[in-house]
């Protein structure tokens, strides 16, 4: 590469070749952010006191003048006003001092207010500007409750006499060895036609978890939404809990708990969007179309029915990047899976789909969203050093999970979002005997090797209702009349034994992470399908029948029982430690592939029919070899005909010096080896 005069070569670019027509490009995304963190460490000090909006704006203590400040960001308001059951909801009592920056403030002393303004008063603010008068919620409101018998959602003042204990809370994330993620929604938790809470989840669902194998809790739908049925990805109060699964203190309870089980707590957080809506949330707050929003139409996400956050300006960074402090501080949260990052890199929100160097750098990259990635990455691994950040992105960003310091954005992890695209593709589209195990190799190990990836098969985005589980995919209706352990079925068999090596073969090779949604471990057997009027508010699929694992006369106990020991393979043996298999067989004819990782043989018989006795392949080290797990064992359901006891020792073949082994090798059915000696 020609190098231009005084250009800086990033390390993002001298590992990777591809990448040097666009050397100069990288090196101006990063000096965007530096230069946008100077301005901000210039101003403020330091990234993470610019990051303590949320202990300057919404309601906060003053322990030296003994009362409660109100404060508000809101540039285009002519007259605001705080009134609630403090005051017996007089809307103009009590109005807010314009101060600079488009800063509003009021004080509630406590010798006039301290048995009137207290924990769980009921509050709300009155907007006056050019579009009118307006009822709101206030923007850093740390709880939002739901008028009884209403619609309408009303800011309560969450400030608990005694603070939460968070003594002895020592967990860090970095201890895990493997990170298993269970991705959980907590309202849809439990049996029981309703919304289940933080406490139940805590007391029940935490040690299913931990028994399961999984390590790590990936939580949606946190932060306050007011449709249900979003899945929380139309967030309106970005600092409240939901109150719908509980208070903050039993978010915080549900939290301490998994740490003490040693299980890490990731939050779902969504600042690739935010819902419309103006009564409670941020949408014309001030009245303009353009306060934290981008204004006209770019400021409506044409997609998600949303609104597109204003990344450029810096009260709008404060707001988020204050957002995350927030969680990380107040509650303990061990990181954040980022969602949308595809839709906020990119102003056409990444459904170009033609990905090149123009693309990544060049045309229609939204640099504001950049630098607010870059630093948020920075910020939350400055609060809490051992907190994991991951990317939900499709396009495969170069530099998204590399250093910023090197040209990239800062993420530890992004999701392999192309597997689980696959999955799907080849279930509807591909008969078994049609499948190209060439490909699945290719798309299981297609990933840069220091992009640490979460492979997964399946999220709650293939449970929602429209779309199929791979369990229902495979067994249809059967699913609910043919799996007691009496029944006969050739559909629920296959679908048995490749849900099995669907998710073991992408655990196996996908990557250095792996996600489940719950429930998708032992084939529930309905989609995600939240109360709404089309479904005569039903919570009939907005729960998790645990019920059916329990059940020993029924077939899903299988699943689940394989899916732990699945897990148990990847802790034990330290799996992801190694970053990809090495390719040993490949047999298209018998659909056959034969792969090693971290000392471990893996064997893969994807062919519907076809069972080898003395199956001949090539292992890199000679010695004894005995199975470890296999899919085929009547414990996970199978048919039962591998003998697990038997010792396999390698042959020498003289012509080539190399070792063979020779195994059974039948159909449908995936076995792991391990050398003994």
């Amino acid at each position: 590469m020609e190098k231009e005069k005084g250009l800086k070569i990033l390390p993002l670019v001298k590992k990777d070749p591809w990448l040097e027509p666009a050397a100069k490009e990288i090196a101006g995304r990063y000096e965007r952010y530096r230069n946008t963190l100077s301005e901000i460490e210039e101003n403020w000090g330091s990234l993470s006191e610019f990051a303590n909006g949320w202990k300057f704006y919404g309601f906060n203590y003053d322990r030296l003048k003994k009362g409660w400040y109100y404060r508000e960001w809101a540039p285009h308001a002519q007259d605001i006003y705080l009134f609630g059951d403090f005051n017996d909801w007089q809307r103009y009592s009590h109005r807010l001092t314009p101060n600079r920056n488009g800063q509003w403030e009021i004080f509630l002393p406590d010798e006039k207010y301290h048995d009137r303004f207290t924990h769980e008063s009921l509050v709300k603010v009155l907007v006056h500007s050019e579009a009118g008068w307006h009822e709101k919620i206030p923007a850093y409101i740390r709880r939002v409750v739901q008028e009884p018998g209403g619609v309408q959602f009303t800011g309560q003042h969450w400030a608990p006499p005694k603070p939460f204990d968070w003594e002895g809370d020592r967990f860090s994330i970095r201890d895990l060895d493997s990170l298993l993620i269970y991705e959980c929604h907590i309202g849809m938790a439990m049996e029981q036609n309703r919304v289940a809470t933080f406490t139940e989840f805590a007391e029940y669902i935490i040690p299913y978890v931990k028994n399961s194998g999984y390590n790590t809790l990936q939580l949606m739908a946190i932060a306050e939404h007011p449709y249900y049925g979003s899945f929380g990805y139309h967030v309106t109060n970005f600092f409240a809990v939901s109150s719908r699964f509980g208070t903050p203190e039993e978010l915080k309870y549900l939290i301490r708990k998994a740490h003490e089980q040693g299980i890490a707590v990731i939050m779902d957080v969504v600042h690739s969007h935010a819902a419309k809506n103006t009564l409670e949330g941020l949408n014309q707050f001030d009245g303009s179309d353009d306060q934290y929003f981008h204004p006209g139409p770019r400021g409506n996400h044409p997609h998600w029915d949303s609104k597109c956050f204003n990344y450029g300006k810096r009260e709008v960074l404060r707001f988020l990047l204050s957002n995350l402090k927030f969680w990380l501080r107040e509650f303990h949260f061990d990181g954040f899976r980022f969602d949308g990052v595809t839709s906020m890199m990119y102003f056409d929100h990444g459904y170009r789909g033609n990905w090149d160097l123009d693309g990544y750098f060049r045309e229609g990259v939204e640099w504001d969203a950049l630098i607010y990635l870059q630093l948020a990455n920075k910020l939350v691994h400055t609060t809490r050093p051992h907190a994991l950040t991951i990317a939900e992105d499709v396009t495969g960003m170069p530099g998204l999970c590399r250093p910023i310091h090197e040209g990239g954005l800062g993420f530890d992890f992004r999701l392999g979002m192309g597997i689980p695209d696959y999955w799907i593709k080849i279930l509807k589209e591909s008969k078994d005997e049609d499948w190209d195990i060439g490909e699945m190799w290719t798309v299981l190990t297609n990933r840069l090797p220091d992009v640490k990836t979460v492979a997964y098969c399946e999220s709650h985005d293939q449970a929602l209702v429209g779309d199929q589980t791979i369990a229902f995919r495979l067994m249809q209706s059967e699913i609910y009349f043919k799996m007691s352990r009496n029944d006969e079925s050739h559909i629920i068999d296959r679908g048995i034994a490749l849900h099995k090596m669907i998710r073991f073969i992408t655990i196996a090779l996908g990557g250095q992470a792996y996600l489940n949604f719950m429930g998708n471990e032992f084939g529930h057997p309905d989609w995600i399908d939240f109360p709404r009027e089309g479904n005569n508010w039903s919570f009939q699929y907005a729960r998790r029948q645990w019920s059916l694992i329990l059940n020993p006369d029924l077939k899903y106990r299988f699943l689940a029982a394989f899916d732990r020991a699945m897990l148990n393979l990847v802790i034990h043996h330290h799996l992801f430690s190694e970053v990809y298999a090495d390719l040993l067989h490949t047999d298209p004819e018998n659909k056959t592939l034969v792969f090693e990782r971290k000392n471990l043989l893996f064997v893969f018989n994807f062919h519907p029919f076809h069972s080898i006795f003395s199956y001949d392949f090539k292992v890199r080290e000679p010695g004894d070899y005995r199975i470890v797990l296999c899919t085929d064992s009547t414990v996970f359901g199978g048919p039962g005909r591998v003998d697990e006891t038997m010792t396999h020792t390698t042959n020498f073949d003289e012509t080539d010096g190399t070792h063979h082994l020779l195994v059974y090798n039948p159909s449908r059915c995936a076995m792991v080896f391990e050398r003994i000696r």
